[in-house]
């Protein structure tokens, strides 16, 4: 007697850690994955930008028309952010904020339907599982409020994992893993209400699990602590260890940083990444940046620019700025218009993708 289910998540790596726990859990109760025509739908929302909210939307639309039957649970940030201000679409059954979202496998098993005879029950298709990649989400929450950013509302203060939890994780897969994947809202405050630390984390997987790569979704600036850089001076020639770092940087302007509230400077970020460059010049080094920022002139998008041109940064993510409600940017003047956003976005994205292509040309790793 079993019910079926299926799961969507956007957003980031975190998001993706948290469904696939959940896909997990879900099966362990006897849920079984169905694309066809599912019981349950289950949306893991996010809120980072106009663009992922208006992409949120519009999934539960086509979700809703293709199965007019099936129960719709949102959840995640953008649900956490709707169910706040109380803005909840009519085509979603059941909606559960992030701090609730573990007690999912709960409800639906109240809630699951009868059905007569077997039903077998499916692993649900995961790209990262089916690849061999298991991410483990290891830290929740951020209390840095940067001005731009919602995240601070949805998903509260800074909790960790313990490392024993996260092994244990690890050691119950029945599914083969070849690498982890690392994930946190913010790396940043990992351990600080445990004791431990990202380099216990790391040695830990690797002492204690035959897991072959171990790597970092990604690894804040605040996280390149001179401890973290003598550790991994002592482990850049690991071959278990996944000589990546996705470092979101957001601008390379001290106006903007200031305004960002990012308390941090250019010559700061560049001193970290400068030093974890020299522990090993054939790690690649990727970030985030967002441009059109209020109150960006063409001054300190060239400041930028000019950074990321000087930085060991090889690979760029870039973001053109969006209002988020309930932030202090949203208030900010001298906004910059969009054609001018998508002309700087444009500029950078061809700038890693030049500095991208010397990296690959130049590394032996």
């Amino acid at each position: 007697m079993k019910s079926s289910f299926m799961s969507f998540s956007f957003g980031c790596r975190v998001n993706e850690a948290e469904k696939q726990v959940l896909d997990t859990n879900l099966t362990n109760t006897g849920f079984s994955w169905n694309e066809k025509n599912p019981d349950f739908y289950i949306i893991n929302t996010c809120v980072v930008t106009n663009k992922a909210e208006r992409e949120v939307r519009q999934h539960i639309y086509q979700i809703r028309k293709k199965y007019p039957s099936t129960r719709i649970i949102a959840t995640g940030c953008s649900a956490t952010l709707w169910l706040k201000k109380n803005t909840l679409l009519k085509e979603v059954d059941y909606w559960i904020d992030n701090t609730k979202k573990t007690l999912i496998p709960e409800l639906l098993s109240s809630l699951r339907q009868k059905h007569s005879g077997n039903i077998h029950i499916t692993q649900p298709h995961d790209k990262f599982l089916y690849s061999g990649r298991m991410m483990i989400k290891i830290q929740d929450g951020c209390e840095r409020y940067c001005s731009y950013c919602i995240v601070p509302l949805v998903r509260g203060k800074a909790v960790s994992r313990k490392i024993s939890d996260i092994i244990f994780e690890i050691q119950l897969s029945k599914t083969p893993i070849h690498e982890v994947i690392l994930t946190a809202i913010n790396t940043e405050y990992f351990g600080n209400d445990t004791g431990e630390t990202l380099m216990n984390l790391v040695d830990s997987i690797l002492m204690y699990t035959k897991i072959e790569r171990v790597s970092f979704g990604s690894i804040h600036p605040w996280s390149i602590t001179p401890e973290f850089l003598a550790w991994y001076k002592n482990n850049n020639n690991n071959p278990r260890f996944v000589h990546f770092f996705h470092i979101p940087i957001q601008s390379g302007s001290d106006t903007i940083l200031k305004l960002m509230n990012r308390q941090c400077t250019q010559k700061d970020l560049m001193n970290r990444l400068t030093c974890l460059h020299s522990c090993n010049p054939q790690a690649l080094i990727a970030t985030d940046v967002i441009v059109g920022f209020p109150g960006e002139t063409e001054v300190e998008f060239a400041e930028t620019y000019d950074f990321l041109k000087r930085s060991p940064i090889s690979k760029f993510h870039v973001f053109r700025y969006s209002h988020r409600p309930d932030t202090a940017s949203q208030k900010f003047f001298n906004e910059v218009t969009h054609h001018e956003k998508r002309k700087r976005a444009k500029i950078l994205l061809e700038l890693g993708k030049n500095k991208y292509s010397i990296f690959l040309k130049t590394t032996t790793v």
